[in-house]
């Protein structure tokens, strides 16, 4: 007989400049960040149980970055999702802290030119934002569009990174 086994999953929740930030961890592995109200976030009770010890490094690295002393993430992540939207979500980790890349530019990056809208659609649905940074994309004339997080986060993380944050109102 084969057994299959459940992977554990656990979660915390953290404060943040931008809202409560909820992480999630698969088999111990941070496998979500979440914030409130975001577009494609899962249900409440797939998160586990609550237990913060998974995510010590995590929380110091966000706690850095939050604080500008980190601009790139050194994290195991655990993200499930289809082969190409695993290959969008590599190539948002490789866009540097405070550039950013339009949808079309990632999609040529993938060998892929006409697939901009299927780059925005895998961009949406990325479990880990902020630290697989889905909100340096940005539209091809350089306008903001759509963030799972809400375009003020979006602004807000552009803005935090580009030193102009004190320019953007906080509405959080």
């Amino acid at each position: 007989m084969n057994a299959t086994r459940t992977a554990l999953r656990q979660h915390t929740v953290v404060d943040s400049p931008y809202g409560p930030l909820t992480l999630v961890a698969t088999d111990g592995v941070l496998s979500g960040l979440y914030m409130t109200g975001q577009r494609h976030r899962p249900p409440e009770e797939t998160f586990g149980d609550l237990d913060p010890h998974p995510f010590t490094e995590t929380i110091r690295q966000l706690d850095a970055y939050f604080a500008g002393e980190l601009r790139e993430f050194d994290l195991p992540l655990h993200l499930d999702g289809t082969p190409f939207q695993r290959s969008v979500w590599e190539q948002l980790q490789a866009i540097p802290y405070g550039e950013t890349r339009s949808y079309g530019e990632l999609a040529e990056n993938l060998g892929k030119p006409g697939a901009s809208r299927a780059v925005g659609l895998a961009n949406g649905k990325n479990p880990v934002g902020i630290i697989v940074p889905c909100h340096r994309v940005i539209g091809a004339s350089g306008g903001l569009t759509g963030y799972g997080g809400g375009l003020d986060r979006k602004q807000r993380l552009l803005a935090f990174e580009n030193g102009t944050e004190g320019d953007t109102p906080a509405l959080f």
